[in-house]
């Protein structure tokens, strides 16, 4: 049987990424931490960690070890809360991963106020556009901006905003081509598209009315950034999320067209491993996303200004 301090040891050493780091995290002297997992490494009969005087970088099967390892004291931590109670304020690391556009366009501004608010919480953020594995990766929370449902998991998913995705153009492009009067006009004008397949919007209304348009494609762009900006230039009409295009918005750079009219929505979703969802500082920091993402969606358009 594995000593389990061992364990609760070199899971802190490769989250601190070295023994150093670790032994000030934990207040364990270092020799004491490069004791236990050198044991450890025996006791399995594997090398876990590569390390010299410059160099710390856990081995493929260390990694792996690693994974499951932090997935046993996650479940210690959130027995022993669970008995606790943790009454007093929330404490610890609160991991957290979310896609590249994700942070920039929406943590990236809420996030220094969770830390604010909580600040015995240590926030941890990781960015990528790759499918990750919540649970075997060691994460808290998960941050989803997405267009259609999730597919269902065993992770708890909690909607916490719902973003429209408006219809606008840059004051040039209007003046220039006109103002589209309703959603039958939108096929005489240039569109601004995220893909080929894309080539019709599906508009809806307050009465839950539907309508398809389908505008001049002058441009295609996966990505909403690149979208805006060619908006911005005057190329013609795009369909952009709110958060992503309000500024424009604020600053007249960009004009809302049709605006009893939506192309869809955008639902932002928090992933939460069962257990960890348990815990107190999880728990506060999933709060604190969902108010700031609803203050967030109290926001008003401009007008047209012609």
């Amino acid at each position: 049987m594995l000593n389990l301090n061992d364990l609760y040891v070199f899971v802190h050493v490769v989250n601190h990424g070295g023994f150093a780091a670790a032994a000030r995290q934990i207040d364990l002297p270092k020799s004491t931490l490069s004791k236990r997992v050198a044991e450890l490494e025996r006791t399995l009969g594997v090398r876990l960690i590569h390390r010299t005087s410059r160099t710390f970088v856990p081995t493929e099967i260390g990694r792996d070890f690693y994974r499951h390892a932090a997935a046993m004291l996650i479940e210690a931590e959130t027995a022993e809360n669970l008995v606790k109670g943790r009454l007093a304020e929330p404490s610890g690391l609160v991991r957290i991963t979310c896609s590249v556009p994700t942070a920039q366009i929406s943590l990236a501004n809420l996030l220094p106020t969770v830390a604010q608010t909580y600040p015995k919480v240590q926030l941890e953020l990781h960015t990528t556009d790759r499918l990750v594995d919540i649970v075997q990766e060691g994460f808290d929370i998960a941050v989803r901006d997405h267009f259609r449902p999730l597919p269902d998991s065993d992770l708890v998913q909690r909607t916490i905003g719902s973003d429209p995705v408006y219809l606008v153009a840059s004051p040039s492009y209007l003046e220039e081509y006109g103002v589209p009067a309703n959603p039958e006009d939108i096929s005489d004008h240039k569109g601004l598209l995220i893909s080929r397949a894309a080539e019709k919007w599906m508009l809806t209304n307050e009465k839950g009315d539907v309508v398809e348009v389908q505008p001049i494609r002058n441009f295609v762009a996966d990505e909403s950034t690149v979208l805006l900006r060619t908006a911005s230039a005057g190329l013609g009409i795009t369909c952009l999320p709110q958060k992503i295009c309000q500024k424009e918005l604020d600053r007249g750079e960009l004009i809302r067209i049709l605006p009893e009219w939506n192309a869809g929505k955008v639902l932002t979703t928090l992933l939460i491993p069962h257990r960890r969802g348990q815990l107190p500082s999880v728990r506060a920091v999933c709060n604190m996303l969902a108010d700031q993402v609803n203050l967030m969606s109290l926001r008003p358009t401009s007008p047209l200004p012609f």
